[in-house]
């Protein structure tokens, strides 16, 4: 397990225990936890937090500065659904429809045998065509397989 998975899984459970399913921290005093650059909780919180993934991030720079890192719930599936469909369209990078795949099949709105097909559906090898191009192709196939889990659910 690399630190950046270790500070995920930290944030993750503080994250958890909050009723409010938010928390704020100071880059510095994690980093200093951890024994680590401060740029490596930025890379986490970067990479690990995302819109995609279902996180919303606030910062605040300065000597009060903080990182604020929010959970977001939605009232049930079909709703986040449609708020994933909003979040990668026109277009969406093969990280962030990876992103989206993990929160689905974390959400249990899908399996992980049906995470691996539409990752490899979507993957930039397969969708073989120049940038923009690429990226609205994979936003417009993402949003047919989760219109398709909206309305074809058994």
């Amino acid at each position: 397990m690399s630190i950046s998975d270790i500070i995920e899984e930290y944030l993750k459970n503080i994250l958890q225990t909050n009723e409010k399913q938010m928390i704020e921290i100071k880059r510095s005093e994690i980093a200093d936890q951890f024994e680590c650059v401060p740029s490596q909780i930025n890379y986490v919180i970067n990479t690990r937090f995302t819109v995609e993934r279902g996180y919303l991030i606030e910062s605040k720079r300065g000597g009060g500065g903080y990182i604020r890192i929010t959970r977001v719930e939605h009232q049930d599936e079909f709703e986040l659904l449609d708020a994933i469909i909003k979040i990668i369209n026109p277009k969406v990078s093969q990280q962030a429809a990876m992103d989206v795949l993990v929160r689905l099949q974390e959400k249990k709105v899908i399996t992980t045998r049906e995470m691996k097909l539409m990752a490899a559906t979507l993957d930039r090898e397969v969708l073989a065509v120049m940038l923009p191009a690429r990226d609205q192709l994979r936003a417009r196939i993402l949003s047919a397989m989760l219109t398709t889990l909206k309305y074809n659910k058994e």
